[in-house]
């Protein structure tokens, strides 16, 4: 990588400067570069010298001068550097020879054939999807798509909790709560009768009794209850998944939550942690009876100095598994440390599923795993490491990734457009599927498919649906992991802006330009004219070709998909500019063939940048 490769040279540069004054090189030195936004001081700066200043003892400028010389000798740069200067108060600039640049080409750092289980979207069967679910659905597929695009050997999981609250309630309603209207999907209906039963435990508190009495009837299994549960999960699992893959998003294994029980997992994981001193049976107080994994106390600052116990509860008192004690047995056999394995057979054409029956195969044993879950369940996750860590298993600890994000709320607009009372003045509104509130993603998909529709002068390239299902994809990715989305119907359906379509229809632009050429396209650098001196619209271009395997790279490391949005809008907006500065078919030949080329290298970038968000590259919408 470029940013690298500069890195290391200034490094290099730095120590020898040490060796000559004869001083020990500090281990705590870091070597940091930027791209100056102002073109004139270089493509690269670093203010390293500063740093250094009170160390050496001697001015920055001083130090700057010393790095440079030092700069000026290394060929460790392969010819990349065209110039080195120092400016005031003592940065060090460089200037690149973008055409030695072009004729090279960089590898990324070697993953080693890693694996990485990814587990994502996981909702609970029992309704429709929403626009949160989906927020979850396309983080998970775009750190696919970025973990396999640097060279790691990914598997994706898709978790279905056939066990919990959520379809314990919907087959509650199913057997006790009459329903009717106009439903086009097993899902919608659900969708509504969800809401409706939740309103009936609230009128009638004692009703909560057949929660948890089908609880323990989904857990034991082989009953009428148990099987109306199993149909239910079934179907609303293939809804999810065909819903999905309308955006793109695939999944290798389907992992059941009943079946880590029927399996023994957690049985087995119980009989380790039993071993440890973390994981007890309580014999008193409000958790009597409950199997908990302990974490001490945690003492308030307050004037009564209360203690607060932050113990986990993994088996209730009343025998039924909380979510988490399964979640540590499906840990423990992702990393290939249970002595069990799931039997698989094919759910649909390429997607596995656990089961009771079916085929061995080599799905599991993760050198890491990387869930993504929202925010809200960073305390689970956290216990989930803890007893990985109880067991002594650490290095699976530290390699268990939780990739936690915002919730997607509603506007106040588009609360009201979903009949919620605003009146309170609040800035968001939260979804809610218990009171049915929230946006089914095929209502949203409908939506922008019109918007797209009614915007559309020419329809002969992508059809709206795809274009309507990448817009959203990209809206869903691009806000920075932490924040919450406020959703809004207008914004969200946008064509213009920060948008997925903006960067598709540049994609076009740049396929219709080259399409259009008269002359041959030159890809081989080494064969075109650079200009002597870059109109700065060219040079800006460059400059931000040459990040995107430093961006993909650290996309990889930190596990932020948004990153890469930043960078392809920005890659967009300067292939614009240029294309509106610089006639790229008209002037002198080599003119002609220097821009195509650098329009060919743009338009090959943004579609690998396209391919990795998962978004499509149209030569023509």
């Amino acid at each position: 990588m470029l940013n690298q490769i500069i890195k290391d040279g200034i490094e290099q540069s730095v120590k020898r400067v040490f060796n000559t004054l004869e001083i020990t090189y500090p281990n705590d030195v870091a070597i940091l570069i930027e791209q100056p936004a102002n073109l004139e001081h270089g493509d690269y700066s670093c203010n390293i010298a500063m740093q250094l200043a009170k160390t050496l003892r001697k001015s920055p400028l001083v130090i700057a001068e010393l790095v440079k010389a030092e700069i000026q000798l290394q060929e460790n740069y392969a010819g990349l550097l065209q110039k080195v200067e120092v400016a005031a108060p003592g940065f060090i600039n460089l200037y690149m020879d973008w055409q030695v640049w072009a004729k090279q080409s960089f590898d990324l750092p070697d993953s080693i054939g890693e694996k990485v289980i990814i587990e994502h979207t996981s909702i609970n069967p029992n309704k429709a999807a929403h626009v949160g679910h989906l927020r979850n659905a396309c983080i998970g597929d775009a750190l696919v798509r970025i973990m396999k695009r640097t060279g790691h050997n990914v598997e994706v999981h898709n978790y279905v909790d056939d066990l919990g609250n959520q379809l314990a309630d919907t087959v509650v309603g199913l057997l006790n709560v009459p329903l009717e209207g106009d439903h086009q999907r097993f899902g919608d209906y659900c969708w509504d009768l969800y809401a409706k039963v939740n309103k009936e435990y609230a009128r009638n508190p004692e009703m909560t009794q057949k929660r948890t009495d089908m609880l323990h009837a989904l857990e034991q299994g082989g009953g009428n209850e148990a099987w109306l549960g199993n149909l239910v999960a079934e179907r609303i699992v293939r809804e999810h998944v065909e819903e999905m893959k309308r955006f793109g998003i695939h999944y290798d294994l389907l992992v059941w939550e009943s079946n880590i029980l029927k399996e023994g997992f957690w049985a087995a994981a119980a009989e380790l942690l039993k071993q440890t001193a973390v994981f007890v049976q309580e014999t008193e107080g409000k958790l009597a009876g409950c199997w908990v994994l302990k974490q001490g106390t945690e003492v308030s600052n307050g004037a009564d100095s209360e203690e607060h116990q932050m113990d986990k509860v993994l088996v209730r008192s009343n025998g039924i598994l909380t979510y988490t004690a399964k979640d540590i047995a499906y840990h423990l056999w992702k990393f290939g440390l249970l002595a069990k394995d799931f039997t698989y057979s094919e759910f649909s054409s390429g997607l596995w599923t656990t089961g009771l029956t079916g085929t061995q195969e080599p799905y599991g044993h993760a050198d890491r795993v990387i869930n993504v879950i929202d925010y809200r369940q960073e305390y689970p996750q956290q216990m989930v490491k803890q007893a990985l860590s109880a067991l002594g298993y650490n290095d699976q600890a530290e390699k268990l990734h939780h990739v936690s994000y915002g919730v997607v709320s509603l506007s106040p607009a588009s609360a009201a457009e979903l009949g919620i009372d605003i009146s309170e003045g609040k800035s968001s509104y939260a979804m809610s599927g218990r009171q049915g509130i929230g946006v089914k993603v095929i209502d949203l998909v409908k939506l922008m498919e019109q918007n797209i529709e009614q915007s559309r002068s020419e329809k002969d390239g992508l059809s709206s649906h795809i274009i309507a299902t990448a817009a959203i994809r990209y809206y869903l990715l691009r806000f920075n992991l932490g924040t919450e989305i406020v959703f809004d119907f207008k914004q969200a359906t946008e064509i213009s802006g920060n948008t997925g379509v903006y960067l598709m229809y540049t994609y076009a632009r740049a396929s219709s330009v080259l399409g259009k050429s008269t002359i041959p396209l030159i890809t081989d650098a080494s064969q075109l004219q650079f200009p002597l001196e870059m109109e700065k619209a060219e040079l800006a271009l460059l400059r931000q070709l040459s990040l995107w395997q430093e961006t993909l790279y650290s996309a990889s490391i930190e596990l932020t998909p948004n990153i890469l949005c930043t960078y392809a809008h920005t890659l967009a907006t300067l292939f614009n500019n240029f294309y509106s500065i610089c006639p790229i078919l008209k002037g002198e030949e080599a003119t002609i063939a220097f821009r195509l080329w650098l329009t060919s290298r743009f338009k090959d970038t943004l579609g690998d940048v396209l391919e990795v968000l998962g978004l499509p590259t149209p030569s023509r919408m």
